[in-house]
């Protein structure tokens, strides 16, 4: 068994004996500690189905224990709802969206050469970094350069005596790929409560059941884990970190800009000695909100080193830590395979969501999340017609803007953007939603492969007038007729990613657009980006411009497309124009026999949408190259 394995319980209690001695060796040589050490226990996948959040199902002995004698974060966020650009956030202390395309689910953001990621920060400064032993950082970050040592073998006892550590150990145990098997355990289907938003079916109860079962299994592991740490002797000197990567995994979670996709679970242990660099008293509830935005903040304030200033975020333990924050940011682009662009601000109470793409469904179908029962079970009822309006929302287009009172509609259910009543705070979480999108630089209005993605590139105002941007986005997104002249001068502009939000503004406003098919002909015919083209074919293909159209997006999806990511947008395009899609299932077949995941499961679900055979279970996903990147760490 190597040291990256999970000990089991027996397996713990027989090898005591020996941590014991080896411990008691590591003291006698240790001086004393001048600086803390640091332990993060990463899980994946989970929002606070914990006992001390308020489960009254949840079995989570260990992580109530440690809130109990420590902090618990009641409002703790995630800054994107899937893994790979959280952890791009957490490493770098930038957010995704300011260094696209990071900001997307599984690409290579190029982080800047003069920036250094908390690992490198906290070596130079003395301290041995591990990493035990997930990456996934979404970006060109070689992860064996950053950390003293970075995988399965990872451990803090390779440091020299005396060493102050930090470092992280992940447990897979509770993600999705976990919910596609049940997990049997204390907690029943029949004792689970449903959200209003889904229907009550078997699948759906069992992956609640199996979700709780698996955080009791990963609750336990870490228990092991600060049995390890106390039988070397350093529980006393390490301040412990247990938090998810993520919001869950059960159905309109992860992957979505809800509560359930972004709020986590957090609790951190400071031993009595280092309690001075805490912000309350040991059992204390922080309810203001933070997000992992500010975690590579907190750990540099608790080694006592300097926070360089591409790390936008507050520390909220340490010397250095800040006053509370109002607000906590999230964000949604592409997500896997399907193209997608919301922001989300949130100060615990209060949620406001701004959809930027609201001519897309919430339920767009992604063959790695419809492996899922629940995604399964709640689609065949949509398609059955047995959904009631709230349950079937999911598979309808978004509004422009959405507001809940989560105090009142925990369920994020009842959309209060509308009402007047809640029109100041609409009027507060909107400029707050504006402010934070400029001050960040947020690439997220640039598609996947534009000219200008990166976080020096963006910042070129001729390429990414960002203020400009933003407002003609706002026009787009709305949808109003009466802004049709402002998006057709628009397809004119000199910039291409203006170009591109005045044909997404035409796109969204479907048939109140028909006066623009010159314009949108001669943007698809001549434009010089291929997005403009794609957009603009898909909204002539909704005037009823079908045939130059299709045979534009099939042109954008075969292999004579300039990128993957182009052949994606065109492949996404396609599958929003129905039947007159069919002359494009040579291209899908094409392309779901390649190499590129994406493009291979967008292929599938077209070829399987065009010829009939499509049902929610439908195989879409390749389940045997998923395998090969979990075992490779890669799969998030």
């Amino acid at each position: 068994m190597t040291r990256g394995t999970t000990l089991s319980r027996r397996a713990m209690l027989g090898n005591m004996g020996a941590l014991a001695a080896a411990a008691a060796a590591a003291r006698a040589t240790a001086a004393p500690a001048a600086r803390p050490n640091i332990l993060w226990i990463v899980s994946e996948d989970n929002n606070p189905y914990v006992g001390a959040y308020g489960d009254k199902l949840a079995h989570t002995p260990t992580i109530d224990g440690l809130a109990a004698k420590g902090l618990l974060y009641r409002h703790v966020y995630s800054n994107a709802p899937v893994c790979a650009p959280s952890r791009f956030g957490i490493l770098t202390g930038v957010y995704p969206e300011s260094c696209a395309p990071a900001n997307q689910m599984r690409a290579v953001g190029k982080l800047p050469k003069a920036f250094r990621t908390y690992p490198e920060l906290l070596r130079a400064a003395g301290y041995f970094c591990t990493n035990n032993s997930k990456t996934d950082y979404n970006c060109d970050v070689d992860p064996k350069a950053i950390w003293d040592e970075q995988g399965g073998e990872s451990h803090w006892r390779g440091r020299r005596a005396g060493q102050p550590f930090m470092a992280v150990f992940n447990y897979e145990t509770t993600h999705e790929s976990r919910l596609f098997q049940p997990t049997a355990g204390r907690v029943k289907p029949e004792m689970v409560r449903i959200p209003a938003y889904l229907p009550d079916t078997p699948g759906i109860r069992r992956d609640y059941a199996s979700y709780h079962n698996l955080m009791e299994k990963m609750d336990g592991q870490l228990a092991e884990r600060l049995a390890e740490l106390a039988a070397d002797g350093l529980a006393e000197d390490t301040i412990v970190f247990h938090y998810s990567d993520n919001g869950g995994v059960l159905p309109r979670s992860k992957r979505y800009c809800y509560e359930e996709g972004l709020r986590c679970e957090m609790v951190v242990y400071v031993p009595p000695k280092w309690q001075h660099l805490m912000p309350a008293r040991p059992g204390s509830e922080i309810a203001t909100p933070v997000s992992f935005i500010d975690l590579a903040p907190t750990l540099l304030s608790l080694a006592g080193i300097a926070q360089p200033a591409q790390m936008v975020g507050k520390p909220f333990l340490g010397a250095r830590r800040a006053k509370p924050q109002r607000y906590a940011f999230g964000m949604r682009n592409r997500m896997d395979e399907r193209v997608d662009f919301s922001r989300t601000v949130t100060d615990g109470r209060w949620r406001y969501i701004r959809n930027y793409m609201p001519h897309r469904p919430w339920g767009q179908h992604q063959a790695f999340e419809w492996l899922a029962k629940g995604y399964q079970d709640w689609e065949a009822a949509h398609r059955a017609g047995t959904l009631n309006p709230v349950q079937d929302r999911f598979f309808q287009t978004k509004p422009y803007e959405e507001l809940y009172d989560l105090a009142a509609d925990p369920d994020e259910i009842r959309n209060l953007a509308g009402d007047a009543a809640a029109a100041p705070m609409l009027a507060t979480l909107r400029k707050a939603l504006d402010a934070h999108m400029l001050a960040i630089n947020d690439n997220g209005f640039l598609p996947e492969g534009m000219a200008g993605e990166g976080y020096v590139e963006s910042r070129d105002r001729r390429v990414y007038p960002l203020a400009d941007v933003m407002a003609l986005g706002a026009v787009a997104a709305r949808g109003d007729a009466a802004d049709l002249p402002r998006l057709v001068a628009g397809l004119s502009h000199a910039t291409s990613v203006m170009r591109y939000w005045a044909a997404t503004g035409l796109l969204i406003l479907g048939a109140k657009a028909a006066a623009a098919r010159p314009a949108l002909a001669q943007a698809m015919q001549s434009d010089t980006s291929p997005h403009v083209r794609i957009v603009a074919a898909e909204a002539l293909c909704r005037l009823g411009d079908a045939p130059d159209a299709v045979a534009a997006l099939i042109a954008l999806s075969g292999d004579q497309a300039p990128s993957w990511q182009v052949q994606l947008h065109a492949l996404n395009a396609l599958c929003f124009i129905g039947d007159a899609a069919q002359p494009a299932l040579p291209v899908a077949r094409q392309v779901a026999q390649g190499d590129q995941e994406y493009l291979r499961s967008l292929g599938r679900y077209l070829i399987a949408t065009l010829t009939g055979s499509y049902t929610p279970a439908s195989p879409i996903f390749d389940y045997e190259h998923m395998m090969e990147q979990v075992r490779k760490g890669k799969f998030g």
